[in-house]
């Protein structure tokens, strides 16, 4: 029989992150809401506390980081895992993105970037990368989820990469203390020669040209980053410096398999939140939804509230799924689409739709639920749009490149 329940140190890593989201994120979620590009002070408290359990060797809160992590060894136990580092993030992401989205992804040192650095950097770099806070920089203006049209140029130049380019809607892209950005460093090459390169903050040529305003996540910031001639060491490439043009730019693409499953488990996060909102809501209202009962005999609401949990508790597992599979090592490209895909949709849905359900009370800023509305579309946006998962899982099981379809 298949046991899904997690492990015990599992739950008691997602039961600590629950309770930053209870007690730090929800109090404050209003207030940075309407205060974006505001820098919540508070989690600074939050930053010293992640550095504290990283040196215990504790599993980490916030949960952006993902893959290989020095405090991977700690979670042997799961199931048998090599490793546990995707499913401690996954859950982490998931609690405190029930309490705030926005804060969640302006955790110091949990950043996007982190991700990609665990996914493709080596052993080498990961000790010297392992406690920054990188954010994630591949989307430029000429594209969006079409990674393989990055313009962005690398050069070598003798013991240092010049990099140009123009970087847009970068998570955190303010705050973090390094950028990993998408690059080519031969564009004859195609996306062969995309590859990822970990820029700090104070690298030279290296600017902030703006900040975005948004429809949610406010407290997050979200910036546009010029690069001129910026510098950085050589061996700031993550990866292999070769181009493999049979290969293509796999290496790098590693990355999403790494963090689609983490944004879908923050689509599940919010998801989750406005479903126990609308519960309550519905309740005062003398609707109960029941599980003794078939949804068609039940009032509208009800049969609604329960279609819209059997939906939050498919994606939940999918993006379980996902983590397990890049935890012991299997392939997970199709699972980690299949799990973007459903969680983004499931997410705007069940916010949206408890909004609706919720009447009057759901679109004031009396509760949470129209934040939550508006926060969960960029989880069904960023790290790939849901028609650009829908190609992916497409392709996958028809056995299709993406020159046969597109």
């Amino acid at each position: 029989m298949i046991n899904l329940e997690l492990p015990k140190k599992l739950r008691a890593s997602a039961n600590q992150a629950h309770q930053v989201a209870q007690e730090i994120f929800r109090p404050i979620s209003r207030k940075y809401d309407l205060a974006e590009h505001d820098y919540p002070v508070e989690l600074d408290t939050m930053a010293a506390m992640v550095e504290g359990l990283a040196d215990s060797g504790t599993q980490k809160i916030g949960g952006a980081a993902g893959g290989r992590s020095d405090t991977d060894e700690h979670a042997t136990e799961l199931l048998g895992n090599s490793n546990g580092g995707n499913m401690s993030a996954l859950l982490n992401a998931l609690e405190t993105s029930w309490g705030d989205v926005g804060l969640m992804l302006s955790i110091p040192y949990q950043g996007l970037g982190n991700a990609a650095i665990a996914a493709v950097a080596t052993d080498e770099q990961l000790k010297r990368f392992g406690k920054v806070w990188a954010s994630m920089a591949i989307t430029e203006p000429s594209f969006g989820s079409d990674s393989a049209a990055v313009t962005t140029t690398a050069v070598l130049d003798g013991d240092e990469w010049v990099l140009n380019g123009e970087k847009i809607f970068v998570t955190a892209g303010q705050r973090s203390t390094h950028i990993v950005v998408w690059a080519s460093v031969d564009r004859s090459l195609g996306r062969a020669a995309i590859k990822s390169f970990v820029v700090p903050r104070d690298a030279p040529g290296l600017s902030v040209a703006r900040l975005e305003h948004k429809l949610g996540i406010k407290a997050s910031d979200t910036a546009v980053l010029l690069l001129q001639d910026c510098r950085i060491p050589k061996d700031n490439i993550l990866g292999s410096p070769e181009v493999n043009v049979e290969k293509g730019f796999a290496g790098v693409m590693q990355t999403f398999d790494n963090t689609r499953p983490l944004v879908a488990a923050m689509a599940v996060g919010v998801a989750r939140a406005a479903l126990e909102e609308l519960r309550a809501i519905l309740k005062d209202a003398g609707i109960e939804p029941s599980y003794d009962i078939p949804a068609n005999n039940q009032p509208a609401a009800a049969a609604e509230f329960l279609r819209m949990e059997a939906d939050y508790e498919a994606a939940y597992l999918l993006s379980l799924r996902a983590a397990w599979m890049a935890d012991n090592k299997k392939p997970n490209s199709l699972e980690a689409s299949m799990s973007k895909a459903k969680a983004g949709r499931t997410g705007t849905d069940i916010t949206l739709k408890a909004v609706e359900l919720a009447g009057t009370i759901g679109y004031s800023q009396r509760t949470l639920l129209e934040k939550w509305g508006r926060d969960s579309k960029i989880l069904d946006i960023f790290e790939g749009t849901q028609q650009i998962q829908q190609l992916i899982v497409a392709r996958r099981i028809l056995g299709k490149t993406s020159a046969e379809l597109k």
